[in-house]
């Protein structure tokens, strides 16, 4: 970089001493916010541009201005920019160069604007973009699984409560409700992107500006639907950053959830999936371990997203509105949780294509706990004219008769059934049977197959 007598802090006329190095230190966010370099040349170039559009600058000028930020752009992608810690952020550094560039013509380009909207601009910009790759790498998780469970409508296991054996299901049926979670968090991130509509640009500092500009140009061109209504609160907002954090948290919380359930069906105590060696680790001590440590970084990975949160939320909580320095940390808050979210879609979609069932072991786990008795008393309902408590008091008196006399229900002769229930037949017998049961689950929402296929088909067409 050439020198020039632009080559001094902004504010260097009214503040005449250097700041302190440890203050230089810590008030040095470009190392963070030199990933908002795309955004924030974008951001000046719609400017200049509706500058000119109004006559605030000359054709001349806006032609000039826009030429160096290209330049700027080609030097950053083709890792030629020289990027100088003395200014202090990516927005300065660019605007120091865009000086060497054309020369003094370069200061017309932060006219009628600030550094709060123009920051605040390009990071919602940011986010947008985030936020549509967010959903497009869960769409991908979304596939994986409708593969898998396609492949396993009629695996049946036991489904659980407390972790107890309960009732017979499909392992699809179970599958399915991993893509429900992930699709309420693509949402989630879909409904955040109606905040990020709004314009910030042209708030100035926070009171506005007297030139006459136009601010529907600028959001028109730059993917928004409307200017924000008030200058103060656009420059105090953060409330967009909360809601990307919020819907990184909650997505990384359902990612820690299958995780665990995947760890715990991996355990010896279950053994009800393997995992192949691409994504397990072993033992420095014993030989014999294959380990999940990939599900056990994801459901980690979960209280540093959430920690993320907290931590802009106790940041937010005692600023008055307007611009404070409190919020140069909202940058690298909600890079590194989009980075550990990113990160995590893409260890699970490993994962889930390195994972099989073990269905001989989830048929085998399905025949323990008695998993049918719900079926048997919801025929008692249907056939015999009962109440259901009179139903389950029944059943619960044949679970008791079985489990004294160690045998499974599917085991129990119509004999002994009528010892407890008299008017019983021979066609109570179906349903002990694990697959009669699965399917009988009709309802809209339920584990049948028939259900099962037509919900693989809804979200493949989606």
């Amino acid at each position: 970089m050439t020198k020039n007598k632009n080559n001094k802090a902004i504010w260097s006329t009214r503040i005449k001493k250097n700041n302190s190095t440890l203050f230089q230190k810590i008030g040095n966010s470009l190392h963070i916010d030199k990933k908002l370099y795309k955004e924030d040349i974008m951001v000046s170039v719609v400017h200049v541009e509706m500058l000119f559009r109004q006559k605030i600058i000359s054709f001349k000028i806006k032609n000039k201005i826009i030429y160096g930020l290209n330049k700027i752009k080609k030097e950053i992608l083709n890792k030629k920019f020289e990027y100088n810690e003395k200014y202090e952020d990516i927005h300065i550094n660019i605007e120091k160069r865009l000086f060497q560039i054309i020369g003094e013509e370069a200061g017309y380009v932060h006219t009628a604007r600030s550094r709060n909207d123009q920051v605040i601009t390009d990071f919602k910009i940011w986010i947008r973009g985030a936020t549509k790759k967010i959903n497009k790498n869960l769409n991908i998780t979304i596939k994986i699984i409708l593969k898998i469970a396609e492949k396993n409508i009629e695996t049946i296991m036991p489904g659980f409560t407390h972790l107890k054996n309960a009732q017979p299901i499909s392992l699809a049926h179970y599958l399915m409700a991993y893509v429900e979670m992930i699709n309420r968090d693509k949402k989630r991130f879909t409904n955040n992107l109606q905040n990020l509509s709004e314009n910030p640009l042209g708030v100035a500092a926070l009171a506005g500006t007297s030139f006459n500009i136009d601010r529907n140009f600028t959001t028109k061109k730059l993917g928004f639907k409307k200017p924000t209504n008030n200058s103060i609160d656009t420059v105090a907002d953060r409330d967009f950053v909360l809601d990307f954090l919020y819907s990184v948290s909650m997505c990384s919380m359902h990612i820690s959830r299958i995780a665990e359930e995947l760890i715990i069906w991996n355990s010896d105590g279950f053994n009800l999936i393997n995992l192949t060696d691409k994504v397990v680790t072993g033992s420095s001590i014993m030989p014999q371990k294959k380990n999940p440590d990939l599900l056990e970084y994801l459901r980690g990975k979960s209280g540093v997203t959430f920690g993320n949160l907290f931590s802009m939320l106790t940041i937010l909580k005692g600023l008055p509105i307007s611009y404070f320095k409190d919020l140069q940390d909202d940058k690298e808050i909600v890079f590194k949780s989009d980075e550990t979210l990113n990160n995590c879609i893409l260890i699970l979609n490993e994962v889930l294509n390195n994972f099989s069932p073990n269905k001989k072991k989830m048929l085998q786990l399905a025949n323990v706990g008695y998993i049918t008795a719900t079926d048997l008393a919801d025929y008692l309902v249907k056939n015999h004219d009962m109440s259901f408590r009179k139903a389950y008091q029944i059943t619960a008196s044949v679970v008791n008769y079985a489990e004294k006399r160690k045998k499974k229900l599917n085991e129990l002769n119509i004999d002994e059934l009528n010892k407890i229930e008299p008017k019983l037949s021979k066609d109570v017998l179906k349903v002990f049977d694990l697959k009669y049961s699965v399917k009988s689950k009709k309802s809209f929402g339920g584990t049948s197959f028939d259900n099962i296929k037509k919900m693989i088909t809804k979200y493949k067409r989606s």
